[in-house]
Formats: structure tokens, C-alpha cells, sequence
């Protein structure tokens, strides 16, 4: 696991490289290593999972091939057995050093042999220089990149301040990112809030040549036809097997592995498979301090012990959080409105002061297998269901949005078209299968850019990898191919996955309502908290109007609504504008990069 960057165009100083380098090293503190020459970089942090004395970058197959490599390949040992016997000579064993001959063997098409996460970035320098970048199915392994065409530069990082740090990247913010923000918690898609840098989708491989130019494209996936045969046990029974296999194949690694127990289902069962392979495997959960709403460690306790599982519990104290939202925006690179941020950064950190590298994750089940309220809802709604979907997607509600906008916004977004629109238009042109549109587009846009980048950037901020047994290629497709009464039947969810879990995981977690795996910012954001008084300091005085984004006076409203009666509606609109005005503030101080190198 590491973090990378590189850039082919433009001769970036040696003071710079170091500068990219020293703001990603959170995420790789055990190696740097870099490589330079006319017109091109490339370098790494490396967080040492595999092969612990090997693993030096670039990877190279002789003078004009060279690779820098993110995340884990988890078929390295087959695929170098393949390529040995086809003559390619090995230095060390570690997961990374298989991509240069894969890449000399078949070219572009060297990612198809590929399972595992990743963010790859080949240099080929045999004929004309060629900068090749690619990502996983899922999107586990993000990759930022700024393409000016005028200078004919690319420049590429795992994190968007070491990318900022980078003298010519442009960093101006998107006009409509706002929105976009508001309306999905985070930017979807390709789009960042900068609006001249983008994250390469998932499944995709960008192609650069200083004559052709940037040329991007996404691998074809095969269809996923429903089964038409077997019962919902029978489902089950293939689930687990399936989740089994591929939790017991991610245990494998050079230093110990942990999981993650929120005492939801989907964790509860990745916990409960890990423990078959790994004894005595260490859980962790987080709470807070004090008596708060959606506490999950009952839960978390009893999964620990039924699964034999060292049980971890970490305590954080809301009355410090006011103090780490700046550390939190800065790691992110840009806004995330899911109070989630907060306790997942804690959350890792315990994970990493308790000596563990490696953990597992039960993220992505609920966007394959049908988990959430909206998806069920949209499935039982009327011809209008993208309309209530996207609603339910946002931080703060479309009506509510309006009252915020200042009127020259409004008439942008008029203008130029808003986010909810953009949605709304593919959902409604995807075909007459609901399930199937809404799981493409969460699979597809909403899981890499608001849960996976989340989970990358802030357990790499603490030096811990994660591994995501349902972003595993098997148990999608698996969970797709299911017909939708398998996943989603009237007000039941996950049907298939509860009964993949019957008998793994206490039944008090089989039984129990779903809720989010979050923080209460309802009652934290209560008047006389410290949340709360942070937040009004820092949502108030003329620097909100500078934009010309935002009403100040609409933004006042929120805090008395607030005060008056504390309600999900408004303390998630604070939230949310309070984690944006951390942000812009950090824009406004300088580029995270400059402060950061400082």
C-alpha cells in the first residue's frame, strides 16, 4: 500500500517532488522512493504490507518501463508464476513488482489480469514517452489528476493537497460545487470542488501523449442477468460462501490484520468470517463519551464475542472535536458532509495506535445487495421516484437549498444546470429496471466518491490499509446477478445478505432496526454544546457573504431553528455548511499544499 504521484510534461524541481512527497507520507511512512528524468516524475510513499523489505519503486523492466503502484494485487503469486515461466525475472515477492512485465506482456489490456485494489501509473518511454493510468472495478484506490493541454503536463497524485502543492496546478473552485456538494454530500462522478482537477472513474485507464493528447476510457463490464433459480436460503447459502472465500483470501498479508465492528450486519459478518481465519483477531468499535443517540457498542461487544474476537473500544470525546474538523477537511482535500468523517478518522486512528497496518471493512454491502431507504422506497414509488432518490441522497433539501442560495446563484445554477438535474436525467434514461439503474449509479458514482475516498483518505492518514471484502469482483457480481426480491421485497432490505449471516452473528444484530453508522450531530449541534458554539462563530460575520454563494441572513435562520428546535434537517445544514466554510477557509489561507509544506 503507498501513495503516488508523478507527472509526465513540464520539469518540476527536485524541492517540489519532495514537497508532493512529504504531504502524502501519512499514508507510506516506511519507504520514499522517486524517479526523475527529462520532462517526467514519478514517486511513492510505501506503507509496508507485503514483502517487507522489498517493494522499492518505481517497478521497472529494464530502462524504458517504469511503475508506481497503489494499493494491493491480491493474484500477485499466480500472476508471477505465469509471467516467470514466460521468461520475466523477479527481485522480491512483493505484490507490486508483477506490473512492468505484465504491462510489456499485454499493454493496455494488462489491467484485465488484474484482482485486487489500485491506482496504477505506468511510464513507457520506448518510443514516444506514454503515461498510463489506471484504477480497480470499484474505485478502492483513488487517483487525482490536472491536465493542462496549453503546456501539454499531466500531473497525478493519491491526494488532492499533495497535488495542490504542485507549482501551475490550477486550483480555482468549481462555480457550481456548492450545489453539487449540497445536493450529494460530496462531488460524484468525475468532478472535484477544483474545477481543473478530476478523479479518474473506477474501471478506467487515461492514456497521455504529449501529441494525442489525454484519452480516457472506462472497461466494459459484463451483464449481470438475473438467476431464476433458487430460494432465498439457497441465495444465502451462495453469499456466504462467496463473502467467505474472498474475506479469508484478504487475510493474507506480512503484519497483523484487524477489523472493523460498527455492530451493523454488514461488518457483524465480515467480523464473524475473518474470525474462521484469523483467531482471536482484534475488533474495533467507536463510541462517545457521554449518553448519545444511535450508541452501537452493545451490539459491537456481543458480534466481538460471539466471533471470539479481541474486542477494541475507542472513546471519542465531542467536546475535542471542535479542534480536529480542520485536520479532518484538510486529509479529505475537500468538503464531505457526512458527519461520519469525524468518527471515521478517530476510529482509524485508535486502529493504528493499537499497532495494527491491515483492517477490513464491511463498506459497499448495502449499495450491492439493496441496503438503504431510498432504494427501497424508490422501488415501491411512483413514476417520479429519481425525484424522492436524489432528495434523499442530500445534505440539505432542495427547498431549503434555494433559501440558502443568494440570488446570483440561483440564476448560475439556472443557467448552467444543477447537480439533482444531472441525476435525476440518468436514473430516468437507464431503463425500466429500477434496481438495476439505482445499483449502477451507487456502485458506479456515489460509492467510489463518498464512501471509498473517505475510507482511503482517512485510515492512509493514520498509515492503516483497508481491505473491502464486498468490493471483491465475486461478490459483486454475485450480488447483482440476484433477482430483486432476493435483495430488496417490499419494506425488507438485504434479504439475501441477513440470510447469509443467519447463525454467524448474534441475532439481537439480525433483529434490530438499521440505523447510520454516525455521529448525533442532532444532539450535539444542540444549543449550549460545544459543537454548536463553534459552529455559529464560524458561520457568522461578513467573510460568508464574500462569496456570493450563500445568504447570511438564511444561514442566521438555521442556528435559531436550530436553538428553538433541534431537528436533523437543520443541524445536518449546519453541518454541512460549517465542514465547506472549513474548507474555503483553508483555500483562503493558502493551498493546503503551501500550508502543509510550511
Amino acid at each position: 500500500m503507498c501513495r503516488i504521484y508523478g507527472h509526465l510534461g513540464g520539469n518540476l524541481a527536485h524541492h517540489h517532488l519532495r514537497a508532493v512527497s512529504a504531504l502524502q507520507r501519512h499514508g507510506g511512512p516506511d519507504a520514499r522512493f522517486s524517479a526523475a528524468g527529462d520532462g517526467w516524475a514519478l514517486g511513492n510513499n510505501r506503507l509496508a504490507i507485503m514483502d517487507l523489505d522489498g517493494g522499492e519503486q518505481p517497478y521497472r523492466l529494464g530502462r524504458d518501463i517504469k511503475v508506481v503502484f497503489n494499493g494491493e494485487i491480491y493474484n500477485h503469486t499466480e500472476l508471477r508464476r505465469d509471467l516467470h515461466a514466460a521468461g520475466y525475472v523477479f527481485h522480491d515477492h512483493c505484490d507490486g513488482n508483477v506490473l512492468p512485465a505484465l504491462y510489456h506482456k499485454y499493454g493496455l489490456d494488462f489491467v484485465d489480469h488484474l484482482d485486487g485494489m489500485y491506482a496504477v501509473a505506468v511510464l513507457d518511454l520506448r518510443a514516444e514517452p506514454k503515461l498510463v493510468l489506471a484504477t480497480d472495478d470499484a474505485g478502492m484506490k483513488p487517483l487525482y489528476y490536472h491536465w493542462n493541454p496549453a503546456q501539454e503536463e499531466l500531473y497525478f497524485s493519491s491526494e488532492l493537497p499533495a497535488l495542490l502543492s504542485v507549482p501551475g496546478v490550477q486550483w480555482e473552485q468549481w462555480a457550481e460545487g456548492l450545489d453539487s456538494y449540497l445536493t450529494t454530500k460530496t462531488p460524484f462522478g468525475e468532478r472535484t470542488m477544483f474545477d481543473r482537477i478530476r478523479v479518474l472513474p473506477r474501471a478506467a485507464t487515461a492514456v497521455y501523449t504529449r501529441s494525442a493528447g489525454l484519452k480516457i476510457s472506462r472497461r466494459a463490464e459484463n451483464p449481470f442477468p438475473a438467476e431464476d433459480d433458487g430460494d432465498l436460503d439457497g441465495a444465502g447459502g451462495r453469499v456466504r460462501d462467496t463473502l467467505r472465500a474472498e474475506t479469508h483470501r484478504l487475510a493474507l498479508a506480512d503484519v497483523p490484520i484487524s477489523t472493523i465492528t460498527s455492530g451493523g450486519l454488514d461488518s457483524s459478518l465480515v467480523t464473524a468470517l475473518l474470525a474462521e481465519k484469523v483467531p482471536h483477531v482484534h475488533a474495533f468499535n467507536i463510541a462517545y463519551t457521554g449518553d448519545w443517540p444511535f450508541d452501537e457498542k452493545k451490539y459491537a461487544r456481543e458480534v466481538a464475542a460471539r466471533s471470539g474476537a479481541t474486542y477494541h473500544q475507542i472513546e471519542a470525546d465531542p467536546a475535542t472535536f471542535p479542534d480536529l474538523l480542520d485536520e479532518v477537511v484538510w486529509h479529505l482535500g475537500q468538503p464531505n458532509a457526512d458527519p461520519i468523517t469525524l468518527s471515521t478518522y478517530l476510529l482509524f486512528q485508535g486502529v493504528h495506535d493499537a499497532g495494527f497496518k491491515v483492517t477490513l471493512s464491511g463498506d459497499a454491502a448495502d449499495e450491492i445487495f439493496g441496503g438503504y431507504g431510498r432504494i427501497r422506497d424508490a422501488l415501491l414509488g411512483t413514476e417520479d421516484w429519481p425525484n424522492g432518490y436524489v432528495e434523499a441522497l442530500a445534505a440539505v433539501p432542495a427547498a431549503l437549498r434555494q433559501r440558502l442560495y443568494t440570488e446570483d446563484y440561483r440564476e448560475l445554477l439556472r443557467q448552467n444546470g444543477t447537480e439533482a438535474d444531472r441525476i435525476e436525467r440518468r436514473l430516468r434514461g437507464a431503463g425500466p429496471d429500477r434496481l438495476a439503474a439505482i445499483t449502477e449509479f451507487e456502485v458506479d458514482e456515489r460509492l467510489p466518491a463518498y464512501h471509498l475516498r473517505r475510507v482511503d483518505h482517512l485510515s492512509m492518514a493514520h498509515s492503516v490499509e483497508v481491505r473491502l471484502p464486498f468490493c471483491q469482483r465475486s461478490v459483486t457480481r454475485l450480488a447483482r446477478r440476484l433477482p430483486v426480491e432476493h435483495r430488496v421485497r417490499g419494506k425488507e432490505v438485504k434479504r439475501a445478505l441477513y440470510a447469509a449471516a443467519g447463525g454467524l452473528v448474534p441475532d439481537s444484530v439480525l433483529n434490530r432496526p438499521k440505523q447510520p453508522f454516525t455521529l448525533p450531530i442532532t444532539a450535539m449541534l444542540a444549543a449550549g454544546q460545544p459543537l454548536h458554539a463553534y459552529a455559529r462563530d464560524v458561520l457568522s460575520g461578513p467573510s460568508l457573504a464574500h462569496g456570493g454563494q450563500l445568504d447570511p441572513k438564511a444561514v442566521t435562520g438555521l442556528f435559531d431553528a436550530q436553538a428553538a428546535r433541534p431537528n436533523d434537517e437543520s443541524a445536518l445544514a449546519i453541518w454541512s455548511l460549517l465542514i465547506h466554510r472549513i474548507w474555503t477557509g483553508q483555500l483562503t489561507r493558502g493551498s493546503a499544499g503551501e500550508r502543509r509544506a510550511a
